[in-house]
């Protein structure tokens, strides 16, 4: 399924316009042919196609500043762009609005061993900033499947979660401090190291997950962690999401913060790795129905017994069927690569219809139990994935069309199939985003899934600091 988003109707951008544009930037940061800007356009899955006639690629917080001065005295519409990894539509400039990507702004300004922060600017790659930690022996522990191409400027905007969210939690409690671009091109300077702060109004969570629809997060200051000393990994082979949640409390009692990743995976999601991705292997010997991939981290040389033990009480327990530890760091990769491979691997099966879902942990098992017979009564032949975070509760919850299907006629079920399934995570007590954001794909949904004092109250917030409405208009709202 591919969203075309409709041609530019009153977006207008006269020669002379451009050239202010272009004075801030410079020529060679302005982008106007339409071969070079298409990058910009499109996006992971495919599913939107946006339009823009140009591209600004400023390179420092003051260059920001003054373009979106410029966008507001002349009323121009503009979406910020970091990696060009979202997921839900909200990067990509749907009626013509001029795209500002970020990824200039790629400094290290400064790192704290002592106070365990690092700041960088909103165009570090996450996989950079991941690096520059380990450099000096410490740990940034956002982890993606994207990380080689998002940006920190883009996980802050989309308040993204991913493998270390167990442990370490989300984007939004990696971030001490932020520099944030206002609509009319004034500077928030929040640049702040303190762990402890009280003075007035927590304008850093404001936005953080707004989208880009409040301000532009040019610079953060980042929290890191002690560098674990021992790291451990596990494939658990087990007989249901009922006993992934046993593990999951016995790993826990047993291990406690060092239990840094905790991943449910349908067989499904293996035969489809194995059948389709490049040079996946089977994890275990034999078939099970779930699987686990597990890990833990320690500070000390005692992941390897933490991991045994948690292991060898499960199977004592008749919790897990088989399990077998990473030998070695190509073995962990190995486990790794299969997770990370699991959503792409559904595009040589056809279509699939996804959902980044979040219910309370305990929930899950009902979640996928109720979802998978709902599914299957709606579309003969679907073939529910889910796989995920068990440990935080969030499950991408996909359905790959039926085998031999036709593909259009299956994702023209996109809303039917939905609505079915974010029904059921609403009765949970869930969320119908956990880590990917509202963009578009979910900005009607968004009232029914919300308290209406709420969305009046973000609604307000966006007119307080956005009042023409330029940035990136029509998401979220």
């Amino acid at each position: 399924m591919t969203i075309v988003s409709p041609p530019p109707k009153a977006v207008t951008l006269s020669p002379d316009l451009a050239a202010r544009f272009a004075a801030i930037v410079g020529d060679k940061h302005m982008v106007t042919a339409q071969q070079d800007i298409a990058p910009y356009l499109t996006e992971e899955r495919n599913l939107y196609q946006g339009y823009s006639p140009l591209v600004l690629r400023p390179g420092s917080t003051a260059e920001v500043a003054a373009i979106c001065k410029l966008a507001s005295e002349t009323r121009t519409a503009i979406v910020p762009q970091g990696g060009n990894t979202g997921l839900v539509g909200g990067q990509t400039p749907h009626h013509g609005e001029i795209v500002v990507s970020l990824r200039r702004l790629d400094r290290i300004r400064e790192i704290d061993v002592q106070s365990n922060t690092m700041t960088v600017e909103a165009g570090v790659v996450l996989a950079t900033a991941q690096q520059t930690a380990a450099d000096v022996d410490r740990l940034f522990p956002l982890s993606l499947g994207a990380e080689g191409s998002c940006t920190i400027g883009g996980n802050l905007s989309t308040n993204a979660g991913g493998n270390g969210a167990l442990a370490y939690g989300v984007a939004r409690e990696m971030a001490l401090g932020l520099e944030v671009v206002l609509a009319d091109g004034r500077v928030i300077n929040g640049l702040s190291k303190l762990k402890k702060d009280n003075t007035g109004y927590d304008l850093r969570n404001l936005f953080i997950g707004a989208e880009g629809t409040l301000g532009i997060i040019t610079a953060a200051v980042l929290k890191l962690f002690p560098k674990p000393r021992t790291v451990e990994t596990a494939f658990v082979g087990l007989k249901s999401p009922a006993d992934a949640l046993k593990l999951l409390t016995v790993s826990q009692s047993m291990a406690s913060n060092s239990l840094t990743s905790f991943e449910l995976i349908a067989r499904i999601c293996i035969e489809f790795c194995v059948k389709h991705g490049p040079s996946i292997r089977d994890p275990l010997t034999g078939s099970h129905p779930w699987y686990v991939l597990m890990e833990i981290s320690s500070p000390r040389e005692d992941a390897r017994d933490t991991i045994e033990a948690i292991l060898a009480q499960a199977m004592d327990e008749g919790i897990i069927d088989d399990a077998v530890i990473a030998a070695n760091l190509d073995q962990r990769k190995a486990f790794w690569k299969l997770r990370e491979v699991i959503s792409p691997v559904q595009k040589a099966e056809g279509g699939s219809i996804k959902h980044d879902v979040s219910v309370p942990v305990a929930m899950v098992p009902q979640l996928i139990a109720e979802a998978n017979e709902a599914v299957v009564r709606l579309i003969d032949g679907a073939r529910p994935f889910p796989f995920g975070h068990l440990g935080d509760g969030n499950i991408h919850y996909n359905i790959s069309q039926p085998s031999g299907g036709d593909q259009k006629v299956f994702m023209a079920r996109w809303n039917d199939v939905h609505t079915v399934v974010h029904g059921i995570v609403a009765r949970l007590g869930g969320s119908i985003s956990a880590e990917h954001g509202i963009g578009v794909m979910k900005r009607e949904e968004l009232p029914h899934f919300k308290d209406a004092t709420a969305i009046a109250v973000m609604r307000s917030l966006k007119a307080t600091l956005d009042p023409l409405n330029i940035l990136n208009p029509g998401k979220v709202l």
